[in-house]
C-alpha cells in the first residue's frame, strides 16, 4: 500500500502511460482515462484489498469499470500495480493484442468486459451481495461515467442496492460534465445528483476526484459496518468531480478529446507538461520529508532533554 503523498506521483506516471499508448495505438479514449487516473490510482494502491500474484482470491475487493471506453487507465493501474509487465502496454491497439478497445477477462485482474453502459452497477450489485451472503467483508466498487446516467439499468441497480441494505458496495461517478456528444446536461440533465441518489437510499459523499489523497481517505472510510443510525447499511456513492483531460492542459474541459488520436508532436507536449508536474510533486514531497527531519529532530532534542532531567533527578535523590 503506497503512502498518500506518494498516490499523486503515480497518477502523473499513469498519465504519461495513456498518451504513450493512445499515441502508438492511433486513437483511443483519452480524455475519460485522464479524468479517472486519480480515482484507479487511489484505489489500485491505497484503497483496495488485492493481490496481483492472486487475482482470483475470493477475499479480494472487487473492481468494475462501467464506463469501459476509459480502459487506457484501467489497463495502466493494473500494469504498474502488478498484474502484468508493464512492457505490454505497448501492445495496445496492436492487431493480435489482448489489450483490446474495452475490458476483458482475459488480462489478469479485470473482472468483467464492460463497454455496453450501464450494466458495470448491476453486476456490481450482485457481485456484493454475493460476497455478503458467502459471509466475506470484502467490497466492491464500480466506476460509472456521468453520461452514464442516462441508463434505466443504474436506477434499477441503485433502487436494488438500497434494498438489500449493500453497505458493502461504491459505486464512484466521474463527474467530468463532457460526454461524446457535449456537455452532459445538454444531453441528458443530471444535476442534484447527491439528492437523487439519497432519495434512492445511498449514503452520498462528495469529493474532488482529481485529488488521489482526498479520494483515498474518502474510500477508506467506507467500510460495511461504518455507517450508524441512518446511514447504516447503506450502499455508497462517490460523486468524484473530475476535469476531462486533466493533466494535459489543451485537452482539458473540450469534448473533442473523448476519442482521438494523438499526434507525435501533442505526444511530446502532453509528456513535457506531464513532467513538469510531477517535477513540482517532487518538490513537494521533499519540502515534507525536509518537515518531517526537522520534528523528528526536535522530538529527539525534546528526549535528551527529558533524559537529561531524569539523570539530575536521581542524583539529587542519591544525595538525600
Amino acid at each position: 500500500m503506497e503512502t498518500i503523498e506518494s498516490l499523486s506521483r503515480i497518477a502523473a506516471e499513469i498519465r504519461k502511460d495513456i498518451v504513450r499508448m493512445v499515441t502508438r495505438a492511433g486513437g483511443g479514449h483519452i480524455g475519460g482515462s485522464l479524468s479517472s487516473v486519480d480515482i484507479l490510482t487511489a484505489l489500485f494502491f491505497r484503497s483496495m484489498r488485492h493481490d496481483p500474484a492472486n487475482p482470483g482470491d475470493p477475499s479480494r475487493d472487487k473492481f468494475i469499470l462501467s464506463k469501459g471506453h476509459s480502459v487506457e487507465a484501467y489497463y495502466c493501474a493494473l500494469a504498474r500495480s502488478g498484474y502484468f509487465p508493464p512492457a505490454k502496454l505497448l501492445e495496445y491497439g496492436k492487431f493480435g493484442s489482448e489489450l483490446y478497445g474495452h475490458p476483458t477477462r482475459k488480462i489478469p485482474g479485470i473482472e468483467m468486459p464492460t463497454g455496453a453502459l450501464g450494466h458495470g452497477l448491476p453486476v456490481g450489485v450482485g457481485v456484493a451481495l454475493a460476497d455478503r451472503r458467502d459471509g466475506r467483508d470484502c467490497r466492491t466498487f464500480v466506476l460509472m461515467g456521468d453520461g452514464e446516467l442516462a441508463e434505466g439499468s443504474v436506477w434499477e441497480a441503485a433502487m436494488a442496492g438500497a434494498h438489500y441494505g449493500l453497505d458493502n458496495l461504491v459505486a464512484i461517478i466521474d463527474y467530468n460534465g463532457l460526454q461524446i456528444s457535449g456537455q452532459v446536461d445538454s444531453v441528458m440533465r443530471s444535476s442534484d445528483l447527491g439528492e437523487k441518489w439519497r432519495s434512492f437510499g445511498w449514503d452520498v459523499i462528495d469529493v474532488d476526484g482529481n485529488d488521489p489523497e482526498a479520494l483515498a481517505l474518502s474510500f477508506d472510510s467506507l467500510r460495511p459496518g461504518s455507517g450508524t443510525g441512518a446511514q447504516a447499511f447503506r450502499p455508497h456513492l462517490v460523486i468524484a468531480r473530475t476535469t476531462k483531460g486533466k493533466g494535459v492542459s489543451f485537452m482539458e474541459n473540450l469534448a473533442i478529446w473523448h476519442h482521438r488520436a494523438t499526434s507525435q508532436y501533442e505526444c511530446e507536449k502532453a509528456l513535457a507538461e506531464i513532467d513538469s508536474g510531477i517535477a513540482e510533486i517532487d518538490s513537494g514531497i521533499a519540502e515534507i520529508d525536509s518537515s518531517i527531519a526537522e520534528i523528528d529532530s526536535s522530538i529527539a532534542g525534546i528526549d535528551v532533554e527529558i533524559a537529561g532531567a531524569g539523570a539530575a533527578g536521581g542524583r539529587k535523590g542519591g544525595v538525600s
